[in-house]
């Protein structure tokens, strides 16, 4: 059994420790001990003086094929940014998301996250092989991953907002979720892959759909995830269409408990918040993306306080241009604040606290994604770590280490190990060519913006 000992300046272990000259060693994908001081032997040797060592983020929300249409309708809101897109995006096909994956994946593993979801819920007719392509691609690339089968079938001819010819039938649906569950899922600790059911939205998913796509997610124990609370427009419609507010309608469907989570949960009143969190449903908060669309600032701080699960997501790359996730427990932390001082009755200062923040992107959204084997550096947990730089221009001489690359994200890391593997060093992708990615999703945006005009 290999061994590799990572060693850093700081450890910062996201579970009460933080170690000077720490070191972890790691076997079989696993950490196998843990400390500060002089290393036990190893086979590898990964030393990084110069870095402090944190748990490999999270993502907890994203939309990868998106990356073929980034910088699409630059100033508008979510509904308008969307009718725009839906007919783009009826013209996807498996090797445009394998482009498109590869991409955002090799975005993510650079700016330090190991573990990621991803709601995909574009499945054109007649274009095979997409969902297997998202999974394909992690391997691959060697990112810990969740793909969700998403879907869409309330088209606008029975009240939804996207067309007719982007949504699918209801009982292909749930029998393409259900294979997708038998030949991906991996249930074990350390998985590499694992399955989530998660109809897209209130606004594009019929209520029949969502109840028996949770009675499918817990028949099979996976976990469910869809959007929720982003914006105005929605809640108009969940009103105006139900009767309900999105949540109450969640709650009526069965979309509530510790086996779900909403990507964005924007527009919850007070005793919304103490729902989520009484039930155990978690939030994945998505900064970059709600400023880009104007959808809101989440309640993040009272969320938080009042104890429900809360993690970090990029969101799609069409409404946030770069999947990075340093810069998103970055926004959390500036967004919580202006949220305080804005509402009052919190210091604003102290709403969310650099520390805070990092958990937000490591132990939250491995909370909402039902990971209690990953998000802190524990024995007996996956050993998934990113490494970033305290000496470059960006970060010298700020003495606290945490505060200085939440206060000053970093532009990628300079080192991420996932499954005990190096995955990223010096700050270059290993798994992948960097140039290549970015020359093929380049010629595949083209493709696409050229068959639109």
């Amino acid at each position: 059994m290999a061994t590799l000992l990572l060693r850093a300046g700081l450890l910062f272990t996201g579970a009460g420790e933080e170690l000077e000259n720490g070191w972890l060693l790691t076997r079989d994908g696993l950490i196998a001990d843990i400390g500060s001081g002089p290393p036990p032997a190893a086979d590898e040797v990964l030393h990084l003086p110069n870095c402090v060592a944190v748990p490999g983020l999270v993502n907890a929300h994203d939309h990868m094929y998106q990356w073929a249409t980034r910088g699409y309708v630059p100033d508008g809101g979510l509904f308008e940014w969307l009718r725009t897109l839906y007919p783009v995006w009826a013209r996807i096909d498996a090797d445009t998301v394998r482009i498109a994956a590869r991409a955002a994946m090799a975005r993510l593993l650079l700016s330090g996250c190991t573990l990621s979801t991803d709601h995909h819920y574009v499945f054109p007719h007649g274009r095979a092989g997409i969902f297997e392509a998202l999974v394909e691609t992690a391997s691959e690339l060697g990112l810990r991953f969740h793909p969700c089968r998403g879907s869409m079938s309330l088209g606008e001819s029975r009240g939804g907002l996207p067309p007719d010819s982007v949504v699918e039938d209801e009982d292909a649906i749930l029998a393409d979720t259900e294979a997708m569950i038998h030949r991906f899922h991996d249930p074990t600790p350390g998985a590499m892959c694992r399955v989530v059911v998660a109809p897209c939205s209130p606004f594009s998913v019929s209520p029949e759909l969502m109840r028996e796509s949770a009675a499918l997610a817990r028949r099979h124990g996976v976990r469910l995830h869809t959007h929720l609370a982003e914006t105005l427009d929605e809640e108009r419609f969940c009103v105006e269409r139900f009767g309900k507010r999105p949540l109450e309608l969640m709650d009526d469907l069965g979309w509530t408990g510790e086996d779900v989570w909403y990507a964005h949960g924007i527009h919850f009143n007070d005793k919304e918040v103490a729902n989520v969190a009484a039930t155990g449903t978690g939030v994945a908060h998505c900064p970059s993306s709600n400023l880009r669309l104007g959808a809101g600032l989440c309640r993040v701080a009272d969320l938080v306080r009042a104890g429900a699960k809360v993690g970090l997501g990029v969101d799609g790359a069409a409404s946030n241009e770069d999947s990075n996730l340093a810069m998103e427990l970055h926004q959390a932390l500036l967004l919580a604040r202006g949220r305080a001082a804005i509402q009052g009755g919190l210091d604003a200062a102290t709403a969310l606290d650099a520390r805070g923040a990092w958990r937000l992107a490591t132990a939250g959204g491995a909370a909402c994604l039902g990971r209690d084997d990953c998000g802190t550096l524990e024995t007996g947990k996956c050993a998934d770590v990113a490494f970033f730089r305290l000496d470059d221009l960006a970060h010298a001489g700020i003495d606290d280490p945490l505060a200085a690359i939440a206060l000053a994200p970093p532009a990628r890391a300079e080192a991420v190990v996932v499954n005990g593997k190096v995955v990223v060093r010096d700050g270059r992708l290993l798994t992948g060519d960097e140039e290549l990615i970015a020359r093929d999703i380049s010629a595949e945006s083209k493709r696409l913006r050229e068959r639109d005009r």
